[in-house]
């Protein structure tokens, strides 16, 4: 077993049985029926045949399975026809729902929610020591709580990664303690040792940018859903080889490639993992490494399939996540790609553009749009100067230096503990004034120095 999958639950091609409930009252991006859609994609990139699906409405989860006991018995006996091997739940199970589900459905069944089948497609899609540092700790974060007799082979793996860290005996129980407790002590000492792990990759991640913002180097991230085309643009930007495939989550390791624009500018873009509708929780807290390379560039360039049904749900999911890791001040320009996959009227096309902020019509596979993707990148990174008045304290000399020599000071006012600027700056600056942006209008405490 790899330390990139650290659950056996999934098989090459084992035969999958999906489930997909609506909850009544609660907020979804996608139907249900697309959901499944969606999830079968994943199932299928995972290495699962699906040999059938149902679907339940109700008001609220049922508090023992989830489903209720009619849809249950319903499923008991489609697992048995179809053969079934895993049950794919679309929604996050609890514990004691996994618990009931697997009891109900027999030993011979696995039961899996979305959040699983996401952790898994991650670890086989990870390889670099960072990657797989993320995934192992979302992996041990999400089973920890759902930890049974069936799941205690995460912890034997646990204590032989851990025991390099001096966690050994995984078998070696105290008085009263059960091997579930001591699989379950294992797994949170490999939790922290992991997240150990992860904050000196942080901090040489925060070391590497600082550099990069001492060169005046601006970073470009690429943001999007899913099989987007991130990878794909980014290979046409940059001339790169980046592993592209048409699967969700093809590639998952930040990758960054240097590009240059019709200005003669070089820019940075860093190509990083894909969004998806109900992202995992423990992905977003473990990805917090790889997601800051999204908060900290100078713009994002956001990514959209056009050509799929759900394009306008995918982008609202990818700039909701966006808000959640704190990216939402960051200047974003919307790339539709696979615009030679409309079979539309022109002005039919251009409809649907306007329905997006900053959109430029791409596509990356053939290179269409990409000389006027640079162009606006070009405009808003160098040229395009934003009004903003910032209230800088003295201890930000840099920024005010950075302030005087790349914006257009237009007004200055010397206060007590800091310097309040007006002016002018270039849209890839604004996210590092952003913390001290206030009310254009000065003050009335403001003192002449």
């Amino acid at each position: 077993m790899t330390p990139r999958s650290i659950h056996s639950t999934i098989l090459p091609r084992e035969r999958a049985f999906l489930v997909g409930v609506e909850i009544r009252g609660e907020p979804a991006l996608l139907p249900l029926e697309d959901s499944l859609v969606e999830l079968a994609l994943l199932a299928d990139t995972a290495g699962l045949e699906v040999v059938g699906q149902i679907t339940q409405k109700v008001e609220h989860p049922h508090v023992e399975t989830y489903i209720g006991p009619g849809k249950l018995e319903e499923l008991k006996a489609l697992v048995e026809e179809t053969q079934a091997q895993v049950v794919v739940f679309d929604n996050e199970l609890s514990p004691r729902h996994l618990r009931e589900l697997e009891k109900a459905l027999g030993e011979h069944v696995r039961v899996l929610d979305r959040t699983a089948l996401i952790l898994d497609i991650f670890a086989q899609h990870a390889h670099t020591r960072e990657g797989i540092l993320q995934v192992k700790l979302a992996q041990y974060e999400y089973y920890l709580p759902r930890l049974t007799r069936r799941w205690t082979h995460l912890a034997r793996q646990a204590g032989g990664a851990a025991g390099r860290g001096g966690i050994g005996g995984v078998g070696l129980r105290g008085p009263g303690e059960t091997q579930l407790e001591v699989d379950r002590r294992v797994i949170r000492r490999e939790i922290a040792h992991l997240k150990r792990e992860l904050e000196r990759v942080r901090a040489h991640r925060m070391r590497y940018r600082a550099q990069r913002r001492r060169a005046r180097i601006p970073v470009i991230a690429l943001a999007g859903y899913t099989n987007a085309g991130k990878s794909t643009l980014l290979n046409r930007l940059a001339r790169a080889d980046v592993y592209v495939a048409d699967q969700l989550f093809a590639t998952l390791d930040p990758t960054t490639r240097r590009v240059e624009l019709p200005g003669g500018h070089w820019v940075l873009f860093t190509d990083t993992v894909g969004f998806i509708q109900k992202l995992p929780t423990t992905l977003v807290a473990a990805f917090r490494a790889t997601l800051e390379e999204i908060a900290e560039a100078d713009l994002i360039l956001h990514v959209v399939d056009i050509s799929h049904p759900n394009a306008l749900a995918q982008y609202q999911a990818v700039q909701q996540t966006l808000e959640e890791i704190g990216a939402g001040h960051i200047p974003v320009i919307t790339a539709l790609n696979k615009i030679d996959r409309l079979e539309q009227s022109p002005e039919a096309i251009r409809e649907k553009l306007r329905l997006y902020p900053s959109a430029v019509g791409i596509s990356a596979l053939k290179g269409w749009g990409i000389e006027t993707l640079l162009q606006r990148i070009q405009e808003t990174l160098f040229e395009t100067m934003t009004p903003i008045c910032v209230r800088l304290p003295y201890q930000q000399g840099n920024l005010i230096s950075l302030f005087h020599e790349m914006g257009q000071v237009e007004r200055i006012e010397h206060m007590r503990g800091g310097m309040l600027i007006q002016g002018r700056l270039p849209g890839r600056l604004l996210a590092q004034f952003a913390p001290w942006k206030v009310d254009e209008s000065i003050p009335e405490e403001v003192h002449e120095a």
